[in-house]
């Protein structure tokens, strides 16, 4: 399916924030699904996922997550230096934030003429985080995560009592988790944490450990697996054609 683009600026609780749409060129109306990217905002292998969800029949919205401390446009670099800043605006932004960033994407989904109102979420490393965290939202129907930090941690700040594990049984949609076995930064002991913390609060969910490190689906790197990249879209795009295209 032929796609194309364009960005929008919105208005959030805590600033301008870019957001970039990649959709069918066909028309009709699409399911969308907000896609967010790891602490590099959207880097060619963040734009490369967004361009083929889009490809198989989505609206995909990828957010600048940390628009607040970085000027308009930035992408940080697979580097030390990256990594460092990256991690740096990981700590300085609240979940709160990036709550209200979530809903001006519902709200400015809703006045798109091409907009299904059948609404996903998926992300990597931190966006996997966030995407746990839009699940929270009554309107994200599926969402699928993919080596999602923090969840198990907590080490992103937020108000006492609204930590992503706390709200797990807020989950009203159908959640997929995609885990790298071999992967340091969430490590056995964390997963189990997550998924007990699923089973207790009877979330409708999907859980996958494969045979790969933190960061698998990236394209570029050392760390890029293509077989599990290829397995993990897929498996994503069955769970979004089901619950949001069927």
């Amino acid at each position: 399916m032929l796609i194309q683009n364009h960005q929008v600026d919105l208005e959030t609780a805590t600033g301008t924030m870019r957001v970039y749409v990649y959709r069918p060129v066909n028309e009709g109306k699409y399911p969308a699904i907000v896609l967010y990217s790891e602490i590099f905002q959207q880097t060619g292998p963040i734009r490369r996922s967004a361009q083929i969800m889009a490809g198989h029949g989505y609206v995909v919205l990828v957010p600048e997550v940390f628009h607040e401390l970085n000027p308009i446009g930035t992408v940080l670099g697979y580097d030390d230096a990256g990594r460092d800043k990256g991690n740096e605006d990981k700590v300085a932004k609240t979940l709160e934030a990036h709550d209200t960033d979530t809903q001006a994407m519902v709200d400015y989904l809703k006045s798109l003429p091409y907009y299904s109102g059948k609404l996903g979420a998926m992300g990597f490393c931190l966006g996997g985080g966030l995407a746990y965290r839009a699940a929270l939202h009554p309107e994200v129907l599926a969402t699928s995560c993919f080596y999602a930090t923090d969840i198990h941690s907590g080490l992103t700040p937020s108000k006492p009592g609204n930590e992503s594990l706390t709200r797990t049984g807020e989950i009203k949609g159908e959640l997929q988790m995609v885990w790298g076995k071999q992967d340091p930064h969430i490590p056995a002991e964390g997963r189990a944490k997550v998924y007990a913390n699923l089973v207790a609060c009877g979330v409708n969910f999907t859980w996958h450990e494969v045979n790969g490190v933190h960061a698998f689906m990236r394209d570029e790197g050392e760390r890029y697996d293509a077989e599990l990249q290829l397995w993990g879209y897929q498996t994503a795009l069955g769970m979004f054609n089901r619950a949001l295209a069927g």
